[in-house]
């Protein structure tokens, strides 16, 4: 079995991951992932109980029960950097062996849900809607990073997309990835809308908001609003993590969708600041699906 020296994996001193700061023992197999720390505490007021929490930078950790079901609940900030981050220590803690470094013999597969908010770019999802990612298109380049991206990803989309927008070749190249299918239709029934996601490396200039400095492509959102695949796929809305969630469990063997309230709609030019109540509420959904 591969073994994986102290520069390439780094356990802190009481056997914890690097950044998470949590050790195998506390992770359960069913994740839910959120980018606001404070949220963390939000998704854990639904448990019955609570085992352990753990605050380590914007990483802050709940492991607790719901109805029965083990569920940890885990902040990753803000961006794919951090998701990067996140799922390789938690495929670490599910997969390596902390105290003999070495790949354990038998796979340990994790169910990753991220929940979060989301910029609208249709009609068709107004604010306060609930987008599944089913595929997302990534900007920020991170899975070109990682052996097999090709083989996960899907490869006309992306070469349809980029002749439509005319990608600056400036950019990262973009990547087009699939959720897991499964877990799609297992949280996604009914209410929820099925879409095509963007995960901008950035919130203002690669979202096309201009404050003081010009964009490189005015017309991007344009461009981008009026893209159609073969199928029918359109863009829905903008985020900035669901690409390397979806992309990297894939490449691992783990589950992993995304799901996002829509909070602002950039066609309509609207926006709800006063989520809360509607976000407690997807929150309880994905809960009881996972």
């Amino acid at each position: 079995m591969k073994h994986f020296p102290e520069s390439e994996l780094i356990i802190n001193q009481d056997g914890s991951a690097f950044h998470l700061h949590i050790r195998p023992e506390q992770l359960a197999d069913k994740v839910i992932l959120v980018g606001d720390p404070g949220r963390v505490d939000l998704v854990a007021s639904f448990f019955d109980m609570r085992e352990f929490d753990i605050s380590s930078r914007e990483f802050h950790t709940i492991t607790g029960v719901y109805k029965g079901k083990r569920i940890t609940v885990i902040s990753h900030g803000i961006g794919t950097d951090n998701i990067d981050i996140v799922v390789n220590e938690l495929d670490a803690l599910s997969n390596i062996d902390f105290k003999t470094r070495y790949e354990k013999s038998e796979f340990r597969q994790l169910t990753m849900v991220r929940i979060g908010t989301s910029g609208g770019l249709q009609p068709h999802v107004p604010v306060g809607t609930f987008v599944i990612s089913q595929k997302s298109i990534g900007f920020d380049g991170v899975l070109n990073f990682y052996a097999g991206r090709n083989a996960v990803c899907d490869l006309d989309f992306e070469e349809a997309f980029c002749q439509h927008v005319k990608w600056n070749p400036l950019w990262a190249k973009p990547y087009v990835i699939d959720a897991d299918p499964d877990l799609v239709e297992q949280i996604g029934r009914g209410e929820m809308v099925k879409g095509v996601t963007i995960s901008a490396n950035g919130f203002y200039g690669p979202q096309g908001r201009e404050l003081r400095l010009p964009l490189a492509d005015k017309m991007l959102n344009k461009k981008i609003e009026s893209f159609k695949y073969k199928d029918g796929h359109v863009v829905t809305n903008y985020e900035m993590e669901s690409s390397a969630l979806a992309g990297l469990a894939k490449l691992m063997g783990h589950k992993a969708m995304t799901v996002c309230m829509i909070i602002a709609n950039r066609v309509a030019h609207n926006a709800d600041s006063n989520y809360k109540d509607s976000i407690g509420d997807l929150i309880k959904t994905v809960l009881n699906r996972i």
